[in-house]
């Protein structure tokens, strides 16, 4: 049996898979119901992965499937709060038939690289968003360049994100940042609480963009960087583009699909 991708491509369906869950209580119980009626592989051994949990530990997993040496498709199960990148949870053994009928989306995360003020270089992908936020109550003081070009020449404010399609409904969306569709081959560039330019609303880039920070003034106005969950503090300057090469594959039940989903999070009210 084949499944189909986002973009009508087939692939053979995947029967050897690996099983992660989360430390929550509801999540341990129910990766002990499921190992009790499907023969679960190694991770290493696994043609696709399912992951009991939220959101967060989705992303865990998608980060550990970066280290891997063959990525794998992970099909996410909620037993978190909010579930957006999961599947409805139900209580069932026919998971090697429902990955088989699932709708896969590849998506690739941004690349991030951090130059400190001591001059260290820090490296991280991030699925959602790359954000830089202030460290104090002084204001932060951000140039902003794309492919080279400075855009803004002093952003000042609580700081500026970059966010994918992923992760546009997340950090992105309560900064007031624009929802981007899954197949839009675009990346949402937000201020965060500006104060100058005090109209600037962002912008909507190419996903073949660089975009390149540099902190003003870093000692007295100290900025932060976050890629997904890994915090980088006292930076100096920051690039991110997409990491081409770091492609990931989301499983989703028909009708249940990650792209329907953030179309319907712009009708919300």
């Amino acid at each position: 049996m084949e499944e189909a991708d986002s973009t009508g491509s087939s692939h053979s369906a995947p029967k050897r898979l690996a099983l992660l869950h989360s430390q929550n209580e509801k999540a341990a119980e129910a990766a002990f119901r499921l190992a009790d009626c499907n023969d679960f592989v190694s991770l290493e051994d696994a043609e696709a992965v399912i992951a009991l949990g939220g959101d967060g530990f989705m992303l865990d997993t998608l980060h550990s499937m970066l280290d891997l040496e063959t990525v794998k498709p992970v099909f996410g199960l909620n037993l978190g709060t909010v579930g957006f990148l999961m599947n409805r949870h139900i209580q069932s053994c026919d998971l090697v038939e429902r990955v088989a009928k699932a709708r896969r989306f590849t998506v690739s995360p941004l690349r991030m690289e951090a130059i400190t003020q001591s001059g260290e270089r820090e490296r991280s992908c991030a699925i959602n968003e790359v954000s830089l936020l202030r460290e104090t109550r002084q204001t932060a003081k951000i140039e902003i360049s794309v492919n080279g070009r400075v855009r803004i020449s002093q952003l000042a404010g609580d700081g500026v994100l970059l966010s994918t399609p992923v992760g546009s409904t997340a950090y992105n969306l309560s900064a007031n940042g624009p929802i981007l569709p899954l197949d839009s081959r675009m990346l949402a560039l937000t201020p965060i609480s500006p104060f100058r330019p005090r109209r600037w609303p962002g912008a909507v880039l190419p996903d073949s963009s660089r975009v390149t920070f540099r902190v003003h003034e870093p000692t007295k106005r100290p900025v932060a960087v976050v890629a997904d969950q890994k915090e980088v503090r006292d930076v100096a300057e920051v690039h991110v583009e997409i990491a081409r090469d770091k492609e990931m594959t989301l499983l989703f039940d028909p009708g249940h699909a990650l792209d329907e989903r953030i179309v319907a999070e712009q009708f919300l009210t």
